[in-house]
């Protein structure tokens, strides 16, 4: 007989993406209600990520958008979600799957996500974690909030 475990850590990340997924829904039909805006940074280097190239040569590892005053084209999918975002009066499209996301905060309402990754499931034990989040906030769109404002929820405690 085997022994099975239920794997806590894979369902609340699936469904903390999942209410990512439907909040980003939700303002690609609507817009952003009231003073609602999000900082999403996440891993340029995860494959599906698209974004310019000077633009990945800039953030090599990881990179914080805002959502708030300006940007056009927001379309989600179930795994993705595209967007168009000015960076200096040059308007880049994105598309960011949401494997790639490492947090996601709305400092407006103190409220955040941080996804963290473990390579060590899927290598032997003995490696090392990943380093610290290396955010970048040049989006064109000069925010008065910084991410570290909100209080982020870890999932991983719930990890084995």
């Amino acid at each position: 007989m085997t022994t099975r475990s239920i794997d806590y850590g894979r369902l609340m990340h699936r469904a903390m993406r999942g209410l990512i997924v439907d909040v980003l829904s939700d303002v690609a039909r609507d817009g952003l209600p009231g003073e609602h805006h999000f900082f999403i940074t996440f891993d340029t280097r995860h494959p599906g990520v698209e974004m310019a190239d000077w633009l990945r040569e800039r953030y090599p590892d990881s990179m914080t958008i805002v959502l708030q005053h300006w940007f056009d084209a927001l379309e989600v999918t179930p795994d993705a979600f595209g967007v168009t975002l000015n960076f200096g009066d040059q308007p880049e499209r994105l598309v960011v799957p949401f494997d790639a996301v490492q947090t996601f905060v709305d400092p407006s309402v103190e409220f955040g996500l941080r996804f963290e990754t473990h390579e060590a499931e899927e290598e032997p034990a003995d490696t090392e974690e990943a380093p610290a989040l290396d955010t970048a906030e040049d989006t064109g769109e000069g925010p008065d909030t910084q991410p570290g404002d909100a209080e982020i929820v870890s999932l991983d405690k719930f990890r084995k």
